[in-house]
């Protein structure tokens, strides 16, 4: 930009002076195509510098008078020392004023025009503004040593803002890079800025607690797994080791029998295992599914009431929205006192699946936990016989898996909320 500020500064300068001395140029060869002879022009033309020559190039006439020096010349810049204008000779009065008291070289701008018969040629000359001139050179000056100047200082500046600004993303860097899988409650530096460097920072922030969180409920599940599968291997090593060691005092049957449970349990929970793995990858095919006969479908033949409010229709997996009302109702049925209760219905456009028993409830202080995996409440309803603590949990799987939720109304009433299909 300064180059061009410049340039066009000293182009407008230099055009002036041209156009210029091409209207003295035009002046003189009409005087001369009127009759004038080149004697003449030094009474005839003022305030000028010019030069006129015959065709052979011998000078005729000129303002001012020169020594060793010429203004002939095309369209061009010609520099005219002191020393070479002759002040004593009359051809140097009259001429351009700048000429008077001139002290140092004089740079005028050349035009050569011929005269109409082509019997003369005419070179006027115009000095460039010197207070331009001086203005353009004051400011090339300016900016030949100012804008590197500024360029570096800008560029430090902007090196520092940037490192400045850079400088928590660094610190987010360093932590995320010393963060192991076993670190994970750890959590990068929030810069108290509102700026999108702070948005990084909670969004990683918000990405390490969600994996904490993966990992913590990983390892707690497998070492909850590994427990529960434990119990029943050892059961059976007891069994098989009395029984090989007093073969003759044990009786055979109810040992395979008792280890037959065992197998039995490890396989449930096995199975268990297996679903709740499939729910953690992701969502299987889905398809539209009528919630009210997935419920009566999956409590045939159990003495179980189902009261049909409405027949929604949802998208989902149909063998796993049977296997959340089996274990629903299941878990009523360990305790319920005499009735168990299924209701499907509509709510706000959500299809509703509720499941209720008569039992003494669950503890309030229990209510939260109950869907966590490998719960079994001690006290009352609660009390497992036998199972895993990983029926509601599946129940909850499942029912996030459809994009629904499953919750705990009261004690004993549990509600299923999922998404309706609405079908044209």
């Amino acid at each position: 930009m300064s180059v061009w500020f410049v340039v066009q500064s000293q182009s407008r300068l230099e055009n002036a002076a041209q156009q210029l001395a091409v209207a003295h140029a035009e002046a003189v060869v009409q005087l001369l195509d009127t009759g004038a002879k080149p004697d003449d022009l030094r009474l005839l033309v003022r305030d000028s510098i010019y030069e006129v020559t015959d065709r052979s190039g011998h000078r005729l006439a000129s303002c001012p008078a020169l020594r060793g020096a010429t203004l002939a010349a095309y369209d061009a810049d010609v520099t005219v020392g002191p020393g070479a204008i002759d002040r004593a000779d009359p051809a140097s009065v009259g001429c351009a004023p700048e000429l008077g008291g001139l002290d140092e070289d004089l740079t005028v701008h050349v035009i050569h025009e011929v005269s109409g018969d082509s019997e003369y040629d005419v070179y006027a000359g115009v000095r460039i503004d010197p207070e331009g001139q001086a203005a353009v050179d004051s400011a090339r000056a300016t900016l030949t040593a100012g804008v590197p100047t500024v360029a570096v200082l800008i560029g430090v500046i902007a090196w520092f803002a940037v490192s400045r600004s850079l400088r928590p993303v660094e610190a987010i860097r360093a932590e995320v890079a010393e963060i192991g899988a076993h670190d994970l409650g750890r959590r990068v530096p929030a810069p108290g800025s509102a700026d999108e460097i702070a948005r990084l920072a909670a969004t990683m922030n918000s990405m390490l607690a969600r994996l904490d969180d993966a990992v913590t409920r990983q390892s707690r599940f497998t070492s909850d797994a590994s427990h529960e599968l434990r119990t029943p291997l050892a059961s059976m090593r007891t069994q098989l080791e009395v029984l090989l060691a007093h073969p003759d005092r044990l009786d055979w049957r109810a040992a395979c029998e008792n280890a037959l449970l065992d197998v039995t349990r490890m396989q449930d929970l096995v199975a268990d295992l297996v679903l709740l793995g499939k729910l953690d990858a992701g969502p299987d095919r889905l398809e539209p599914v009528a919630l009210a006969e997935v419920a009566e479908a999956a409590v045939a033949g159990r003495d179980v009431h189902v009261e049909v409010r409405a027949t929604p229709v949802v998208r989902g997996h149909r063998p796993r929205l049977e296997r959340l009302v089996r274990n629903l109702v299941d878990n009523a049925e360990r305790h319920a006192t005499s009735r168990v209760v299924v209701e499907v219905s509509v709510v706000d456009g959500q299809a509703v699946l509720a499941v209720s028993d008569d039992g003494p409830g669950i503890p309030e202080a229990d209510r939260e936990r109950v869907f966590d995996r490998f719960v079994r409440l001690d006290d009352g309803r609660a009390r497992d016989d036998g199972g895993a603590g990983l029926g509601l949990a599946i129940v909850a799987d499942i029912a996030r898996a459809h994009g629904g939720t499953a919750e705990l109304e009261g004690g004993s009433r549990f509600v299923v909320r999922l998404p309706e299909l609405k079908t044209s």
